[in-house]
């Protein structure tokens, strides 16, 4: 067993997925590769498995993943189309403005909501910020211990200045000798980190409708996050989420037009984890169009003014 190499669980069927992440003596420390989930395990409870070699669960979960990622892009389109049809409208009814041809011709500009992500896992950080990038959503990301993420909010948010802010890693309710309390932030390994930083998020930016915050991970305190101040978070359930379920939350705040709010229904519905991994509350979307469209500088003839 060597670190990198992908195994299942023995003693749960082996219905996920890991990647080794670290050996300590007889045990390993595992992390999905699918769910933000990080385990610990005994190297004999382990079976390496060859890269091709998908779980049930976690083809069940490629397959909605794609399925979300369609419905983000289509809607993304919609979006699009519907702010040329704003303004052809308005064109329309005022006279003033550029004509419905020129609106169709792109007249106008998008100013989708930026996000700020901090992760505490660097390879889920890594594929946030590419689809970030594919969905055309402007995005920051950060690679963040999660006990760190309240201090590195405090010094990013006044430079970022993001209408949305995803703050997700690892988290779970935690092993021990006694029975676990799901009520008792004492019985998850990061709620704790989560709630510190959605609080200095809320201490910069008190509106929800001004600031998104999205928060969470594996089993976290749904309600307690919720209570501090985020907009949506996981884990209602207290069930393992997506890896990039936070991803599909944020984007979708990003390209929902500030006249209206979030769907509720489809982020229950169309995060890979549904409504037992995330929910959250009424919040109004991020998305902005301008006028007139922007230039190419570059091809501008300017006669300088100024001396």
């Amino acid at each position: 067993m060597n670190l990198g190499d992908l195994v299942v669980r023995k003693s749960y069927g082996g219905d996920l997925t890991f990647r080794v992440e670290q050996i300590v003596q007889n045990g390993a420390v595992i992390k999905g590769t699918e769910f933000r989930l990080l385990a610990d395990s005994p190297l004999d409870d382990l079976v390496q498995v060859p890269p091709t070699r998908v779980t049930e669960r976690g083809q069940q979960a490629q397959i909605k993943a794609k399925e979300s990622l369609t419905q983000l892009q289509r809607d993304r389109q919609e979006q699009s189309q519907r702010s040329g049809s704003t303004l052809s409208a308005a064109a329309g009814d005022s006279g003033s403005w550029a004509a419905p041809q020129a609106s169709k011709e792109a007249s106008y500009f998008e100013v989708p909501g930026k996000v700020l992500h901090l992760d505490g896992d660097p390879s889920y950080l890594n594929k946030s910020l590419s689809l970030y990038e594919q969905l055309r959503i402007p995005a920051e990301g950060h690679h963040v211990h999660e006990s760190s993420m309240a201090d590195t909010l405090y010094r990013l948010l006044p430079r970022v200045r993001p209408s949305i802010v995803v703050i997700t890693g690892h988290d779970g309710v935690l092993k021990g000798p006694h029975t676990y309390d799901l009520y008792s932030l004492n019985s998850y390994k990061n709620s704790q980190n989560f709630i510190a930083a959605i609080r200095i998020a809320r201490e910069y930016e008190r509106n929800f409708d001004a600031l998104t915050i999205v928060a969470g991970a594996c089993q976290s305190h749904f309600e307690a996050l919720l209570g501090a101040g985020a907009n949506f978070a996981s884990s209602p359930g207290r069930i393992l989420i997506h890896a990039l379920d936070p991803v599909y939350v944020a984007a979708k705040a990003s390209f929902t037009s500030i006249r209206e709010t979030v769907n509720l229904n489809d982020v229950l519905n169309h995060t890979i984890s549904g409504s037992q991994g995330i929910g959250g509350v009424e919040t109004r979307g991020s998305f902005r169009i301008g006028m007139p469209r922007l230039q190419n500088l570059s091809a501008l003839k300017v006669t300088p003014s100024a001396i």
